[in-house]
């Protein structure tokens, strides 16, 4: 059974902008993570942007950086957007959970995935920069980011590289994303002795999401 918070509902403002988003989730208490993490990192990019992509938990360069995918996945992110088509200012980039999760050993902060309470506990941000951003589509990056949205049964590797509805019954939003795409995460392509493979398929899966956007 998932550890239950408070969740930040408490924190997320009645009337968020981006700017208001950034500044208030500093001081969210709503889970645990926030004791060992240097800050929260919201996401990063425009209001109005066609496409939000949706990932885990920032890292150890994102946590010490304050932005998204500033480490060596988000690097892997961008080429692969780059090879897609999908230009950077069609795109939203942010996490499930905001803060960084993370165990020790020695010197180094080593990712730990959060658990299902911690994405609970942090989903009124996620809803609230839907709410603001208002993306056409969204993509999701890797397991933990697909559990937030669809619950803790979406698996990928079931769903990946096709167009999805919006689950009305899990993160409510007054206007929903029209599709929804899922994908790896960048980070496994690191991790795999087949990169090359797994690269091209996560390219693949994102030229999915932009062909969705151009025929909106």
């Amino acid at each position: 059974m998932a550890k239950r918070f408070e969740g930040a509902d408490a924190w997320v403002p009645e009337r968020p902008t981006l700017a208001r988003l950034h500044e208030a989730v500093q001081g969210c208490r709503g889970c645990d993570l926030h004791q060992d993490a240097t800050q929260a990192v919201m996401g990063s990019g425009h209001r109005g942007a066609a496409m939000m992509l949706l990932g885990e938990q920032p890292g150890d360069r994102e946590d010490v950086a304050g932005e998204p995918f500033v480490g060596p996945a988000g690097k892997v992110l961008d080429r692969a957007l780059a090879d897609a088509g999908i230009a950077p200012d069609q795109t939203y980039v942010t996490n499930a959970v905001k803060h960084f999760r993370f165990e020790r050993r020695g010197k180094q902060r080593i990712h730990k995935s959060p658990s299902r309470g911690h994405v609970l506990a942090c989903s009124p941000w996620l809803s609230a920069e839907l709410a603001v951003v208002r993306p056409e589509g969204v993509v999701i990056l890797g397991g933990t980011a697909g559990k937030a949205v669809y619950g803790s049964g979406f698996r990928v590797g079931e769903q990946r590289g096709r167009l999805l509805a919006w689950p009305a019954d899990t993160l409510a939003v007054q206007r929903p994303p029209g599709w929804v795409l899922a994908t790896i995460h960048p980070s496994a392509v690191l991790r795999s002795e087949d990169r090359d493979e797994l690269y091209a398929g996560l390219v693949a899966d994102l030229k999915v999401a932009a062909r969705a956007v151009r025929s909106a």
